[in-house]
């Protein structure tokens, strides 16, 4: 009773508009001079937190998205998956499904994936007879990719809380992340083949799809080259991250030659702004999780669901539910930051896999991204586009159905999530 009255007290408080730091912050220090009678251990709590390498892959794989989205490699992207599919049926939708796909190994966050390709891809698409709604669902659920295949900052937030391997999360997402790819690109298909106002385009031919492969070969090599290193066991996830940097500016200032010092002081700032913020926010998350284990709000939590019986199975469903949910009204980090001090230790004590966990909250958290009334998503395209909210929730709705078959295929087969991890030598 006491868990379901504190979290409940933080999402009202987090509804209020107040910023995610300050919220769980407050909340955190209320809850710390109600048990302890002083803050006295907040700055060891924090300093604990903080004082990490890991942090380090935070500001710069930031970095590495803003130097690659700065440097509009993503009209070469986008012309090369089109070059490769557009004469499919639905290739137009299947080659902003590939777009996104790449460009979010790139950037590592949905909202820039959906901003960027978007520009793009909605006015061609539209162009060449896609309903307006059908594009805008295309583009908003193929942005939620962002946070799934790696580099990913949610699943940098959730393996700094759980302090599980972010190596080994990178590689869990890569399949699941290529699963849902293949789903919505398959939909596409089927809708092209469908709706007869959709322009089919022709095929381009061979020289052609090899000359837009060559012109964006530099951007589709940094995403093997950062995973492959990892895989390998060449560096780790936050040396890949310096590598991923100097590569990226080597794209930027050697190859496509649009990089300035003043888009190098923007992109600093914006990485300093983005880094401040995460970790101000992983500051309260870390009062949190110390005020909730210090009140044994998890311990309670594992007896009660030891009482009952539930199964690891059982207790993964209803915790899908209660973030799907939250979804509606959180942010992605948020939701991490709230809920994984307390389910963790539940799940350590019923076995369940936290890498196979991480991979299912965050295709949840894909959900979160695109489901009304606070989808980011959603006011992302609405930026784009102009267009009413209800047009670009029609066009979405069929996607939220196919991830819910993602996130099923994923929590009945665990091996798309702990396969590759494992296969690169991650918990043995």
């Amino acid at each position: 009773m006491t868990t379901f009255l504190i979290l409940s007290g933080l999402v009202i408080v987090l509804l209020t508009g107040v910023p995610i730091f300050a919220g769980l912050g407050v909340t955190s220090i209320i809850l710390m001079l109600f048990v302890e009678g002083s803050i006295g251990s907040i700055a060891d709590t924090v300093f604990g937190k903080l004082d990490t390498g890991l942090l380090t892959a935070i500001p710069m794989f930031a970095f590495m998205a803003h130097v690659m989205i700065r440097s509009k490699v993503v009209d070469d992207l986008f012309d090369a998956a089109n070059a490769m599919v557009r004469h499919l049926p639905g290739g137009l939708g299947v080659g902003t499904v590939l777009s996104c796909t790449v460009f979010a190994a790139i950037s590592g966050s949905s909202v820039a994936t959906a901003l960027t390709i978007g520009s793009s891809a909605i006015p061609q698409m539209q162009r060449y007879g896609y309903r307006p709604s059908d594009s805008y669902g295309i583009v908003a659920a193929g942005g939620t990719l962002g946070i799934l295949i790696p580099p990913s900052g949610p699943l940098i937030l959730y393996a700094l809380v759980t302090e599980t391997s972010i190596g080994a999360l990178f590689l869990a997402g890569v399949i699941p992340g290529l699963i849902l790819a293949l789903i919505f690109s398959l939909f596409c298909v089927i809708q092209g083949v469908m709706r007869k106002d959709v322009e089919r385009l022709d095929w381009v031919g061979w020289s052609a799809c090899v000359k837009a492969l060559g012109k964006s070969a530099w951007a589709l090599s940094l995403p093997p080259i950062v995973l492959g290193g990892i895989y390998f066991g060449i560096f780790t996830a936050s040396e890949a991250a310096a590598i991923g940097c100097v590569f990226a500016l080597i794209i930027a200032v050697c190859i496509y030659r649009n990089f300035s010092f003043r888009d190098l002081y923007e992109t600093a700032y914006e990485t300093v702004r983005t880094t401040a913020m995460l970790f101000m926010i992983l500051a309260a998350a870390a009062m949190f999780g110390y005020v909730v284990t210090i009140m044994r709000l998890p311990n309670e939590l594992v007896e009660a669901v030891l009482d009952v019986g539930a199964s690891p199975i059982t207790f993964i469903i209803a915790v899908m539910l209660v973030i799907f949910v939250l979804g509606m009204f959180l942010e992605t980090i948020a939701i991490i930051l709230i809920t994984t001090p307390i389910i963790f230790p539940v799940m350590l004590e019923l076995g369940i896999n936290p890498i196979w966990y991480g991979i299912l909250l965050m295709i949840n958290l894909e959900l979160a991204l695109i489901t009304p009334p606070v989808g980011m998503n959603l006011f992302v395209i609405k930026g784009i586009s102009g267009a009413n909210l209800d047009v670009i929730i029609r066009g979405i709705f069929p996607y939220v159905l196919l991830m819910l078959l993602g996130l099923i295929l994923v929590m009945v087969w665990p091996e798309t999530a702990t396969w590759l991890p494992q296969a690169a030598g991650f918990g043995r």
